[in-house]
């Protein structure tokens, strides 16, 4: 190939050279140097420029959040649940340290079994069931849930290599299934899910914030950021009118009564008549709360404010307050009591065939007695005053999941007689026990409604009062008048009538039984479904306290006299001792009169 200079002359040839040597001259001289290094610092500070500006006005925002992110870390402090407490302070629930144990098997530098054995006596455990979870994976498996810090000490103590101990809050309940009905339990995310633990959350929960603290590179804090006291917390408690002492002893009499009669629950309720303190709040069958998972859900439910039943005659003294305070009527007028009537052509017996006055009316429970007795109130003003006490309302219990009673229309109340009837016997509208704790506390206490309640209030270590709810005022629905005569009545019911399994020697005991047939779901009511009560105001000389027991569906029969009243009666035995009430009378309080089947 030809060189590109052949055709090229001499002379272009010279010129060519003579431009290349001039641009190699200027090329090294110091002028251009100086400029090539002026624009390329020019240009590396435009460069500089532009990418500050991406940086900081681009993505300011983000990367000034990514590095707070490393630089600052938000912690919000675990504040455990507070107590609760009965009325002397014995600790119903409260917050407790645990360890959950896992192993990772493949980090084990001994083996398996090797493990279990040093394990075993520590956990009271077989080994033999723990190499078997063992052998369920290589890692991450649970072999405890919740290893009290004691129990956690010793295993650390083992020093052994693939066991890992992460720590957690439980909540205890020391005294298990006695205080089940009223504390309730939380579920394994610490949420109430019963009792107070549910209807209490916000109050038993410790208000927490977050707190924003600086942290270094290996992300440890910073002492000097943590600010003063952030883990302090109140020792506030939730204080109840609970008296942990008496619910101890209720529960085994309450107990051994429903499995006697072969019954399907039962439940006894201990109030201050005057204050609507709960000092007793007790069912059977119950659950541990620390192990509610063990029970039927149904279980969970405080079944005296959540289940109606008809209460039957332990509502007749009310229906003879009504009738006394309106003056149509005395404790010793005359009220026809044949054995039976007709009633738009609904046959009711359980009369004496005779006259008897309203006091024997109420101490023997006659039904047909009863219906007249109601029959000389106006229809409208019968149940203007059942209205008036909160038939088919709630009481407004302090726990959850209370039931409103069930009541007929106004119009089908005034127009039927048959519906008017048997509510004169306490038939044909439902309620909880709780209510009708309420309603004879009114005879009780002089007259007044009062509030169901067992929560005092929030109370410091030291007693003091830090809050405490706020109650609907005390209504008076009875004149004193009215109640006092009642009460008579009522201690008549356990010295002569259908009450005398509730006598208690030196001690002047108010009470009415009630036997109540349970609706068959077809219009009508079951031939061998009963619900049997007893409830006493006691002492009946100085009326402080309302007992109720009620037994659902014995299964060998019985009655509210039968059933019932023997376990009112242990429950007073107990509540005269807990509270060291004095006698009243010397001697055993006597009676002759027979139980009637109406009660």
């Amino acid at each position: 190939m030809s060189s590109p200079y052949s055709f090229q002359t001499p002379r272009s040839r010279n010129r060519l050279y003579a431009k290349h040597s001039k641009l190699l001259s200027w090329a090294n001289s110091p002028n251009f140097r100086a400029a090539l290094v002026w624009g390329l610092l020019i240009a590396a500070i435009c460069c500089l420029v532009i990418n500050l500006f991406y940086v900081q006005i681009v993505q300011g925002s983000l990367l000034r959040g990514i590095a707070q992110s490393h630089q600052v870390t938000q912690i919000r402090p675990f504040m455990p649940r507070r107590n609760i407490v009965d009325r002397g302070g014995n600790i119903l629930a409260l917050d407790r340290p645990v360890f959950s144990l896992f192993a990772h098997p493949k980090l084990f530098k001994l083996s398996k079994e090797e493990v279990a054995e040093k394990l075993s006596p520590i956990m009271d455990r077989p080994a033999d069931s723990l190499v078997k979870q063992f052998n369920e994976g290589e890692t991450g498996i649970r072999i405890e849930y919740s290893l009290i810090e004691d129990i956690s000490n010793r295993i650390i103590d083992l020093r052994l290599d693939g066991l890992e101990l992460i720590p957690h809050q439980q909540r205890l309940y020391p005294h298990k299934e006695v205080a089940a009905d009223i504390v309730g339990f939380v579920d394994g995310e610490h949420i109430g899910q019963a009792g107070l633990e549910l209807s209490q959350q916000n109050i038993l929960t410790r208000p927490s914030q977050e707190i924003r603290l600086r942290q270094m590179g290996d992300g440890s804090l910073m002492p000097d950021q943590i600010p003063t006291g952030f883990l302090n917390q109140d020792d506030l408690q939730l204080r109840l009118t609970l008296d942990t002492r008496l619910q101890r002893a209720v529960q085994p009499i309450l107990q051994k009564q429903v499995t006697n009669v072969g019954a399907k629950k039962g439940t006894v309720i201990v109030m201050d008549a005057y204050t609507g303190e709960l000092l007793t709040l007790a069912s059977y069958p119950s659950y541990d709360p620390n192990q509610y998972y063990k029970s039927k859900p149904e279980r969970y439910k405080t079944w005296a404010i959540t289940d109606l039943y008809e209460p039957g005659s332990t509502f007749k003294p009310i229906n003879v307050a009504i009738a006394i305070e309106n003056k149509t009527i005395k404790p010793d007028t005359y009220i026809n009591n044949p054995s039976a009537i007709s009633i738009d052509g609904w046959p009711i017996t359980g009369g004496s065939g005779g006259s008897e006055t309203v006091t024997d009316i109420v101490i023997n429970s006659y039904n047909v007695g009863m219906v007249h007795i109601v029959d000389t109130l106006k229809p409208e003003v019968y149940y203007a005053w059942l209205r008036r006490l909160g038939m088919g309302g709630v009481v407004g219990v302090d726990l959850p999941s209370e039931s409103p009673g069930q009541f007929k229309s106004r119009k089908q109340f005034v127009e039927s007689r048959i519906d008017r009837a048997v509510t004169a016997f306490g038939q044909g509208f439902s309620l909880t026990p709780m209510k009708l704790v309420q309603l004879n506390a009114t005879i009780a206490n002089g007259g007044k409604l009062v509030t169901p309640h067992v929560i005092q209030g929030l109370f410091d270590s030291k007693g003091r009062l830090y809050w405490r709810p706020s109650l609907p005022a005390q209504r008076q629905v009875f004149s004193p008048a009215t109640a006092k005569v009642i009460l008579p009545m009522m201690e008549g019911v356990v010295t002569q009538g259908t009450g005398k399994a509730a006598q208690l020697p030196g001690y002047h005991v108010a009470g009415k039984t009630g036997t109540s047939q349970k609706a068959n779901g077809f219009g009508g009511y079951s031939e061998s479904a009963y619900v049997t009560s007893f409830v006493s105001i006691f002492p009946a000389d100085k009326p402080r306290y309302v007992v109720l027991a009620v037994i659902d569906e014995p299964a060998g029969g019985g009655y509210g006299g039968t059933i019932a009243a023997p376990v009112v009666k242990q429950v007073l035995q107990a509540l005269t001792a807990l509270e060291n009430i004095p006698p009243s009378i010397s001697g055993q309080v006597s009676g002759s009169a027979s139980e009637s089947k109406a009660g």
